[in-house]
């Protein structure tokens, strides 16, 4: 949404809104395409059978679908705490070099990488990116980090 500062009267005039110049169309403004997909980067990373690590990976914005089919799944029903590992396994597209990523994957992670993906999750889904503001905690002073590839202690 674009906004402009409102003009008071004084500022306008009593001329009405200001006339386009002769001849100049207005510059129509492509809107941003919509961003659906999003790169991030593990903490510690899913170690496979042959002990390979993937830390890299991409996860997708849900879809209203994303977040009532694993409602019907009966390991959810029986316990709640569930839900996230289906809900992840759904929207992570790419993990390293593994052909797919499913919720038996994610259910192996580290707990700091399911944590990691879960506030990921929240982020690109309630936020719509990937920028969390902090603050320094030396001099309290305010600015923005990205999360996507970012790792813990960085």
């Amino acid at each position: 949404m674009r906004r402009t500062a409102a003009r008071t009267v004084a500022e306008a005039g009593t001329r009405g809104p200001d006339p386009e110049p002769a001849g100049a169309a207005a510059p129509a403004q492509a809107p941003a395409p919509l961003r659906t997909e999003f790169s991030f980067e593990l903490p510690r990373g899913y170690v496979d059978e042959s002990g390979a690590v993937h830390r890299s990976g991409t996860m997708r914005l849900s879809t209203a679908r994303d977040e009532l089919v694993p409602l019907r799944d009966v390991r959810v029903q029986e316990n709640p705490a569930y839900l996230s590992v289906v809900l992840l396994g759904r929207v992570v597209t790419r993990l390293g070099t593994l052909p797919s990523v499913h919720d038996g994957i994610v259910e192996n992670m580290f707990a700091s990488d399911l944590a990691f993906l879960q506030d990921f999750y929240r982020q690109i889904n309630t936020e719509g990116h990937t920028r969390a503001a902090v603050s320094c905690p030396h001099c309290a002073e305010p600015f923005e980090v990205d999360l996507s590839g970012s790792r813990l202690g960085e």
